[in-house]
């Protein structure tokens, strides 16, 4: 909503009152803005976690096993070279790299995987993100522009957003005190920013943070991004709550709520080229849907994905399924770069006939 546009001043006031159509087509209208061509992209990668031991102890996390659990691991360089060369034979042209705050692992192993993966199995990293490499920083006893430089000629290529849950203290400290907080969360995007590295941006909710919160989150990285110009896209999704250490019995946010969140998001970040729908939270009909609410991109065909499905949330699709639902909402599908550059348009199935 630019103040132009609507009346209301308020962005809180309109986020929390406008009726879902409104937020919608205001959403919408930024959307056309910013991307008249009618094109909604996606990507075909795989998510890699390199290991689940962390000692973060998130409590929205039903992913992660502390030091010592027998259900903890870290791969090794081989299993993570074969799950790249399977993912290469389905089109995958990234991977997106995470893993838990493991204080077993070495600084050098991970520069050692980087340039591993570089020689034997090249392809796009995205990884470690910044509450990752605040660990990096205090483990290792390095400043983190620093941890940044070495992954960088190492071999890594961008950061992704993860680690943002809500960017405001006070809800960080209840659900992921042990991680990066707020401040050094941003800190850490806008230095790997000024390295002329590019990011992405998140925000999970419906952990205990009010509108006011989520809107004060939005703020934060519009600010960063008007500075550095960094972020390529922001995602939001919701709190995935079964099987969570301490958070299994707080309510699952329904559709409108992602709808009304994504819609404020694409209002308020007028600066951030993409918004991406989170199909993998949603399903396949709401992220459909997130497309007329000022989603521009689709996601990822997400060959693996662990975190969200240890909470019991298991969507899954093809490439075909993600292109026809692109056509039925009334765009052009294409595939895509991590810096959102198009790889392939996509015809509809007998166009060339």
């Amino acid at each position: 909503m630019s103040q132009k546009a609507n009346p209301m001043n308020d962005i809180l006031d309109f986020y929390t009152n406008a009726s879902l159509i409104e937020l919608g087509a205001e959403a919408d209208r930024v959307r056309k803005e910013k991307h008249p061509e009618g094109i909604v992209t996606y990507i075909v990668d795989r998510n890699i976690n390199y290991t689940n031991v962390c000692v973060a102890d998130c409590g929205f996390c039903a992913f992660y096993r502390r030091p010592k659990h027998a259900e903890g691991w870290t791969l090794s360089y081989e299993q993570i070279g074969a799950k790249i060369d399977e993912a290469k034979e389905l089109g995958a042209v990234q991977i997106l790299m995470q893993g838990g705050h493991n204080p077993y692992i070495p600084f050098e192993w991970y520069l050692d995987l980087l340039r591993y993966i570089k020689t034997y199995h090249p392809i796009h990293i995205h990884g470690f993100s910044p509450s990752e490499v605040d660990f990096f920083a205090k483990t290792f006893r390095m400043d983190a522009r620093d941890v940044i430089r070495e992954l960088m000629k190492a071999g890594l290529n961008s950061i992704p957003g993860g680690g943002g849950e809500i960017l405001v203290q006070r809800v960080r400290d209840l659900v992921a005190k042990k991680k990066a907080g707020a401040d050094r969360w941003l800190e850490i995007m806008e230095m790997a920013h000024q390295e002329g590295m590019k990011t992405s941006v998140t925000m999970m909710y419906g952990i205990g943070e009010t509108l006011a919160e989520r809107i004060e989150h939005l703020e934060r990285v519009k600010e960063v991004q008007a500075r550095t110009n960094g972020f390529t896209a922001f995602i939001c999704w919701p709190l995935q709550p079964e099987n969570t250490p301490t958070m299994s019995h707080m309510q699952k946010t329904d559709a409108v709520e992602y709808l009304r969140t994504v819609a404020i998001a694409r209002i308020v970040l007028d600066n951030v080229p993409n918004l991406q729908s989170s199909w993998v939270t949603m399903g396949m009909k709401v992220g459909q849907t997130a497309l007329r609410f000022g989603c521009n991109d689709f996601g990822s065909l997400m060959i693996e994905e662990n975190v969200v499905s240890a909470a019991n949330t298991t969507h899954r699709t093809s490439t075909d399924e993600m292109e026809r639902l692109i056509r039925d909402a009334g765009f052009v599908a294409a595939r895509r770069r991590q810096d959102y550059s198009i790889l392939q348009m996509v015809e509809p199935a007998g166009a060339a006939a």
